[in-house]
């Protein structure tokens, strides 16, 4: 396994200045997202099983990272601790400069409101609200009035606004057994950029849709995501949708490592 540094991001050094000047000489990207000896067990009928061992990297800010592996790797369980969704068995993360552990449920979802976002494989949109609703209710509960890059007020102008950028004011009022998978998957999209996230993780975000399809998703998911300037984790075992990242990892029995 390849040690923590090979799978952090690479520092950014500027032209070179006078010994006068103040400007450092290198400038290292802010890290949004750092784990540290990442570790996941779970108990079953044959004993312990280890789904992740003693992971370490960081994602630096306006960063794409892409994990990439077989089914049953460990990518979606990592991308949960990594998010705070779930807890590890060892180790550490810190998000947004908050560690993990020191949060209990109501603090790592307060931590992430507003500044994480999220795009699920099954699109995780309520069946009895519309597409409007299914985005202004996370901004509603956050009590998040205003957002980066977002010109209307209140959560459910920047719900609106949000479904516009994704192409879907026509279909705000629609249901989700309304809308094409296509569809639903531009309003779990539109949902995740609308508070105007510092890190979106996306697990899988293709793997229900043709391909015509998710090549429109995944061109739509960059766009925003270049226009917000938000680090992206991304899950996939697509080769192809990897590396339109800027770096790329391995994911095997529960390894990490750097990929070329």
């Amino acid at each position: 396994m390849n040690t923590p540094e090979s799978v952090s991001p690479e520092s950014v050094s500027p032209e070179s200045v006078s010994p006068e000047s103040a400007s450092p000489e290198i400038v290292s990207p802010e890290v949004l997202c750092r784990a540290d000896g990442l570790a996941k067990h779970v108990t079953g009928p044959g004993g312990r099983l280890t789904i992740l061992h003693d992971l370490s990297l960081s994602i630096g800010a306006g960063e794409a990272v892409a994990i990439v592996g077989a089914s049953g790797s460990g990518k979606s369980t990592l991308l949960g601790l990594l998010a705070g969704l779930d807890t590890p068995s060892d180790g550490d993360v810190e998000l947004c400069g908050e560690r993990l552990a020191t949060l209990d449920e109501d603090g790592r979802a307060a931590l992430r409101a507003g500044r994480v976002g999220f795009v699920f494989q099954s699109f995780q949109l309520l069946p009895t609200l519309t597409a409007l609703e299914n985005v202004s209710l996370p901004l509603e509960l956050g009590a998040i009035t205003d957002a980066p890059r977002m010109n209307g007020s209140g959560p459910t102008g920047i719900a609106r606004e949000a479904l516009e950028r994704v192409g879907l004011t026509p279909r705000a009022g629609h249901y989700p057994r309304q809308l094409s998978g296509g569809e639903q998957q531009r309003v779990a999209i539109a949902r995740a950029f609308a508070p105007g996230p510092r890190i979106l993780f996306a697990d899988e975000p293709t793997g229900n849709l043709d391909l015509a399809t998710g090549q429109k998703i995944i061109d739509l998911l960059f766009a925003l995501r270049a226009d917000a300037g938000a680090a992206l984790v991304l899950v996939t075992h697509d080769q192809a949708l990897a590396e339109r990242c800027d770096r790329r990892l391995g994911m095997r029995d529960g390894h990490l490592e750097a990929l070329a």
